[in-house]
């Protein structure tokens, strides 16, 4: 997944996509077009899924850190540690089906 593009980009990107398709009468270009939309659509979900994700992980860490007495030099660590319970998934959530 490219990291580079920000979430404004592929609404600006989405936004221009839209007003071209509606002023295009060519049904193929309409059609790539729309399937365009809906990838740059996908992308945008990931990337502020991953930035959820990423935020999440960093309160977590810092609630860690704080849970421990704050001590220098062990950040990666307890980042890991938040990544790890973060990613984890729950066992209660009914969302994830058994085996």
């Amino acid at each position: 997944m490219d990291q580079s593009e920000d979430p404004r980009e592929l609404e600006s990107k989405i936004e221009q996509a839209a007003r071209i398709a509606s002023r295009v009468s060519d049904p193929t270009t309409v059609e790539r077009l729309r399937a365009w939309i809906e990838e740059l659509k996908q992308k945008l979900r990931q990337r502020l899924e991953a930035r959820r994700i990423e935020q999440e992980i960093s309160t977590r860490a810092r609630e860690i850190w704080e849970q421990s007495g704050r001590p220098a030099g062990r950040d990666l660590e307890f980042w890991l540690q938040a990544e790890s319970e973060i990613s984890k998934p729950s066992e209660n959530d009914p969302s994830i089906m058994s085996s």
